[in-house]
């Protein structure tokens, strides 16, 4: 199980049934394919599409059903297309429940930066903001370190996606939840302990006395909450 992987499984658990969710390009996508059999999760893409599914197998591909992000998906039975001022509404007026997005950095204070390096051509803000600004839940799911840095970081050093802060970051190492008092490690990836993801996050962590193993399917689950 690669790192990405690790980060969907986790992500995927946070998903409850009846909910409407949108999923970042990137490594968000993935978190499609590890939903519950049986449990009804509506996926939204801001191009205009609710009631789709993970990427097609080979040579079931449709190239005029795609996401937000250009990747090829699979439409749902019941799926519903529209335009993107539609789309963007749902979003803009507090409808969706939960996001999922990639992220460049999270700050101490929860904030992201998700949308461009200074100095490299970049396509725009996308959905991005308008996701942070309204979706009821924001979750982050990224790698913890690119290129040797520490992606959490105590200060953002590229441009915030938005003021507000994010409800929770998911990595490969760790579950942490950024609160009033600053970032909480909540979880730990299997095998990974606290120290090694206190030296791989470059703010301050609030580690508990006990930090409990990231469960990756829901039996697992289960018996963390009971």
């Amino acid at each position: 199980m690669d790192a990405k992987e690790i980060i969907a499984r986790r992500v995927a658990l946070e998903l409850r049934d009846g909910m409407l969710v949108n999923l970042g390009i990137g490594l968000p996508t993935l978190v499609a394919r590890f939903i519950p059999q049986g449990m009804s999760v509506a996926m939204q893409s801001e191009n205009g599409l609710i009631g789709f599914s993970a990427p097609p197998p080979d040579g079931m591909e449709n190239r005029d059903l795609i996401d937000a992000g250009g990747g090829l998906i699979m439409s749902l039975p019941g799926a519903a297309s529209f335009d993107s001022a539609t789309s963007f509404a749902l979003i803009r007026g507090g409808h969706v429940d939960m996001a999922v997005l990639g992220a460049l950095q999270v700050d101490a204070a929860g904030r992201l930066a998700s949308w461009m390096i200074p100095g490299k051509f970049t396509p725009g803000m996308g959905g991005a903001m308008d996701l942070v600004a309204g979706a009821k839940r924001v979750i982050v799911a990224m790698q913890h370190v690119a290129k040797g840095e520490p992606k959490i970081v105590e200060t953002l050093t590229l441009p915030p996606t938005a003021a507000r802060r994010v409800s929770l970051i998911v990595t490969e190492l760790a579950v942490i939840e950024p609160t009033d008092e600053g970032l909480a490690l909540r979880e730990r990836a299997p095998g990974v302990s606290v120290a090694d993801i206190v030296a791989s996050t470059g703010a301050r962590l609030i580690v508990p006395e006990v930090t409990p193993e990231m469960p990756l399917c829901r039996d697992e689950q289960a018996g963390v909450d009971t």
